[in-house]
């Protein structure tokens, strides 16, 4: 038995499966957490879409494409969520548990807003 072989394949062309597998689903959108995650994408000192309605239970993903640093912090009392100050192409997430209207701004430039609204289906 050759030592790169295990479970009748080699290690060399089960990895190799499993990134070509990986790349097809990535190219058509399909990941397995596409149903739960929305995301925001950061961009021109703006959120896109600035208004998002998911059900609970959905992750929201910020990402930041600006060469600014951004964040994210929630507007209310306990301050559900709080991102640290994230770079171009970094990423915050959330996930919304409650029904509920939260919103958010930017702390580093407060004229950034946005707002989820989370409502079951």
């Amino acid at each position: 038995m050759n030592r790169a072989s295990f479970g009748g394949a080699s290690l060399r062309a089960r990895t190799l499966r499993s990134v070509v597998l990986s790349a097809f689903l990535a190219c058509a959108g399909l990941t397995a957490d596409a149903a739960t995650v929305a995301t925001v994408d950061i961009t021109k000192f703006m959120f896109m879409p600035m208004e998002l309605t998911v059900a609970p239970g959905t992750t929201v993903r910020w990402i930041n494409h600006d060469e600014t640093p951004h964040t994210v912090i929630s507007q209310d009392k306990t301050k559900l969520f709080t991102s640290k100050a994230m770079d171009t192409d970094d990423k915050f997430e959330f996930v919304f548990a409650k029904e509920g209207d939260y919103t958010y701004v930017c702390s580093v430039h407060p004229f950034m807003t946005g707002v989820v609204h989370v409502r079951k289906p």
